[in-house]
């Protein structure tokens, strides 16, 4: 996947930089580079345009007002030197903040959660008519409905799919690479080398482990990040 992304900042050595950074990212496409959001708007009506990385201090329209008129699937990466704005840029819907000054690692992680965001959404859009995959069991073929997943076991060659209103999962011989791949994300997430969650079926975390009905499932430590940025977006 690539991504159209413009750059918006009035410093003009701050502005050359991320575009350096943007140019050397394969899965971004820099289609602009501009000194005030007035004149990104042109850019905007004219382009599809995914991601901007956006200065939030500047004169004439501001990077937090700027962003309450972009469409919504324009998404923004803020770029700024102060610090005290970090709260009003979440409330903006950003998918991240940038301090300056800016490193590329910076940059570019930031780039990735973007298009990690995007893939995400866009696989959820592609398979929002196809809520079911055909898994290969006891000779034969079944389907399964995405809806009835409660969560996935990994045994080596074979995967356990344990489904709701069924007290015997189905085991099919498959790795858990092959059947995360066919699995719309961040519906299902990998939480543990051998378990992926239906997120929507947990009923609550536990000392940091999983609970679905009866099941206690672990979460390792390669896992949690991912992990704790999904359920602080679904904590009050």
């Amino acid at each position: 996947m690539t991504l159209n992304c413009i750059i918006i900042d009035d410093e003009p050595l701050a502005a050359d930089l991320l575009a350096s950074y943007a140019k050397k990212t394969l899965f971004l496409n820099l289609i602009g580079v501009f000194n005030s959001a007035v004149e990104g708007v042109k850019a905007i009506r004219e382009n599809r345009v995914d991601l901007i990385f956006l200065d939030i201090q500047m004169p004439e329209l501001s990077g937090l007002e700027f962003a309450r008129i972009l469409p919504k699937e324009t998404k923004i990466i803020f770029t700024t030197a102060f610090s005290q704005y970090a709260i009003d840029g979440y409330k903006a819907n950003a998918i991240d903040y940038l301090m300056k000054p800016i490193s590329y690692d910076d940059f570019l992680a930031s780039a990735n959660r973007a298009l990690d965001w995007f893939q995400s959404t866009r696989q959820l859009e592609n398979t929002s008519n196809d809520r079911f995959i055909f898994v290969k069991s006891e000779y034969k073929l079944v389907k399964i409905m995405f809806d009835d997943i409660l969560y996935i076991e990994g045994l080596k060659d074979y995967v356990k799919i344990y489904l709701a209103n069924d007290h015997k999962p189905i085991m099919s011989l498959m790795n858990m690479k092959k059947i995360e791949e066919s699995l719309p994300k961040p519906e299902f997430m990998r939480t543990h080398r051998s378990y992926i969650v239906h997120m929507k079926k947990i009923d609550g975390i536990d000392r940091f482990r999983i609970v679905i009905g009866d099941a206690i499932l672990p979460i390792s430590d390669s896992y949690k990040a991912t992990l704790q940025d999904y359920l602080d977006g679904h904590t009050l």
